[in-house]
């Protein structure tokens, strides 16, 4: 049986992006296991893996701390699962998996492979922080057999700056969407009737939808000001989230006066059905890979309002949705603005971006790891020969 471990930083990361490679090649006959801190509260990955193994790690990825502990505990899981592949996302646990694992790597007894759900070194980033981290993705790229990266900005990156050999590296259009499952045919009216009444909403209440985690990166202070601006008393805004700045966020919009249009939903299970009831979606982050919230939306044929930014500005060129600068307020405004004052054209938009998410599909993105993970287990067989053809000749 071929022996797969995903590792992620923490278990949200596998609930609400992995579930679908766990289910798909546990079908195909593989063994598929997870690590992350908090897995084992989770039990949609319980139900999802084989088996999940619980580790602790700070999400800062420079705390020397990740350094310490997890590297022994990684060790030790390799010596007694053997894995054939450990596929690595997010930054902290890509660096220590990798770290634990170079030795083992170089010698052939295991292929690592690291998505990079974008790089933390990026066009507009901070010079010191770019540095740091471009260094940082060099040294583990010593450590990795396979790098993908799911944006076009970042195939550059990696290409340039030598991160993996060119033939290492692999572009895939993100980590997947379900259109079938985000879809417009797929959502009930009565459900976004429900959902309206639930922030009681009527017809003439225009809803504006956010769905990002309250950090700082994701500039939710920004759309509650350009809202503020707005003027319009009928218009309402959400947000679909959790996160350290959400007490901060929610005194925010006291202190605008616009408690009372803004509405703070906390983690949501029926964002498809929250989209539908939009009239836009917002995402106006400072750094990105390819959000998935943005190729959710276009999926379900909603306009997106975001910024000029790796990962969002790929999504929505070529008109399918409308991009400000990073930490422009009136931009963001103005966008709401048009979007409230020209809906038919705003349905228009969100129309093509249906049509352009097709390559972002699902089922593509796991036809691509199978190619993948058939390429890393053809190489996995080649060092197993090598080593017996080895054997033999020297016990001979």
């Amino acid at each position: 049986m071929k022996r797969l471990l995903i590792v992620t930083t923490i278990s949200s990361t596998l609930r609400a992006f992995l579930l679908p490679f766990a289910y798909h090649f546990r079908a195909q006959g593989w063994q598929v296991d997870a690590m992350a801190q908090g897995v084992s509260n989770c039990n949609e990955c319980k139900q999802a893996f084989d088996i999940v193994w619980e580790v602790e790690w700070s999400r800062n990825p420079l705390d020397p701390k990740n350094l310490l502990a997890a590297p022994l505990i990684i060790q030790e899981l390799m010596a007694q699962e053997k894995y054939d592949i450990v596929h690595v996302h997010t930054p902290v646990a890509a660096f220590v998996t990798r770290y634990a694992l170079k030795d083992l790597s170089k010698q052939g007894k295991c292929k690592v492979i690291y998505t990079a759900h974008g790089f933390h070194f990026h066009r507009g980033g901070q010079l010191l922080k770019n540095i740091v981290f471009l260094g940082l993705e060099k040294l583990a790229g010593l450590w990795t057999d396979y790098l993908v990266v799911i944006n076009r900005d970042d195939e550059s990156a990696a290409k340039q700056y030598h991160i993996l050999p060119s033939e290492r590296v692999r572009y895939m259009p993100g980590i997947g969407v379900n259109l079938e499952h985000y879809s417009p045919q797929a959502v009930a009216e009565g459900e976004v009737v429900r959902v309206r009444e639930e922030l009681g909403l009527s017809p003439e209440n225009p809803l504006l939808l956010s769905v990002a985690e309250f950090i700082p990166r994701k500039h939710h202070r920004d759309v509650i000001q350009a809202f503020a601006k707005l003027s319009r008393p009928k218009v309402h805004l959400a947000f679909a989230g959790r996160g350290p700045l959400l007490e901060e966020m929610q005194l925010l919009a006291t202190d605008m006066g616009v408690k009372n249009q803004v509405h703070f939903l906390g983690r949501r299970d029926d964002i498809p059905t929250l989209m539908r009831a939009s009239v836009a979606t917002i995402l106006v982050s400072e750094q990105e890979g390819l959000p998935r919230s943005v190729m959710e939306s276009l999926s379900l044929e909603i306009p997106v309002i975001g910024t000029r930014i790796r990962g969002t500005q790929e999504l929505l060129e070529g008109g399918s949705g409308l991009l400000v600068e990073v930490g422009d307020i009136q931009g963001i405004a103005e966008a709401i603005n048009w979007v409230l004052d020209h809906p038919k054209d705003a349905r228009w938009i969100g129309k093509s971006g249906r049509e352009r998410i097709a390559a972002y599909d699902l089922k593509h993105i796991l036809k691509l790891h199978e190619a993948l993970y058939s390429k890393v287990m053809e190489e996995v067989r080649d060092v197993e020969q090598f080593s017996n053809n080895k054997f033999y000749r020297t016990v001979r």
